[in-house]
């Protein structure tokens, strides 16, 4: 790979201002929730393939597959009616939603069962890995896209940060309580926990880190 190449594709350590970013959580126009939109389908597309795969789903799809099997409901509709759980969670926890938390929750929900219902299942375990590491990419690009919209954070991204600044617990500490709760539970109700489990635990913050300095620089120019 060339240099050039390699610079382009260098991870970013913090959210870069781009021109859709919002000055409020509702500081809406049409561009920024085009970009918004966009960004959270591409993330349940994403999180569909993942699904798909069979080799094992990111930690709250864990959950929302166990739901949906114990409760004979699409995957849809159980991410839905988890995220907007959690969304309740976030009222003890003064937290306030925005444009995109209510969006994320809509979006992604319809997002992962559209995908679901395209994207065939995989027997094959090398196509699993590759849909697996495909979708890790999409989810990573599609976090990069909405969170620079600046128009609040998912539903169990508020979570997690309510939670840090309520408790003072080390924010990265309260979400690896969160995600293992979460994994835990989805498995004891049948969800499917693998190799592609722990390939995103181990590559979804580098794919959403890398997807921020590629929207970065693509902006800036």
């Amino acid at each position: 790979m060339s240099n050039s190449f390699l610079e382009f594709l260098r991870p970013h350590k913090t959210v870069p201002k781009t021109p859709w970013s919002a000055g409020s959580r509702w500081d809406l126009n049409p561009a920024r929730i085009g970009v918004l939109f966009f960004g959270l389908f591409i993330f349940g597309l994403g999180d569909s393939l993942l699904i798909q795969s069979t080799i094992g789903n990111a930690p709250w799809s864990v959950l929302a597959q166990g739901v949906s099997g114990k409760l004979d409901i699409t995957m849809g509709w159980s991410t839905f009616a988890i995220s907007s759980l959690v969304l309740l969670l976030w009222i003890p926890l003064k937290e306030k939603p925005g444009f995109g938390t209510l969006s994320n929750i809509v979006i992604i929900a319809t997002a992962i069962q559209i995908g679901v219902s395209i994207f065939p299942e995989q027997s094959n375990y090398a196509l699993g890995v590759i849909y697996c590491l495909i979708g890790i990419g999409m989810v990573g690009l599609g976090s990069a896209l909405y969170i620079t919209c600046a128009l609040g954070p998912g539903p169990r991204d508020g979570l997690m940060t309510a939670l840090h600044n309520s408790t003072g617990v080390r924010i990265g500490r309260v979400r690896l309580a969160i995600e293992g709760s979460v994994l835990v539970a989805g498995w004891l109700l049948g969800g499917t926990v693998g190799l592609g489990t722990l390939l995103f635990a181990l590559l979804i913050g580098q794919s959403i880190a890398i997807a921020l300095g590629v929207v970065s620089r693509v902006t800036s120019r």
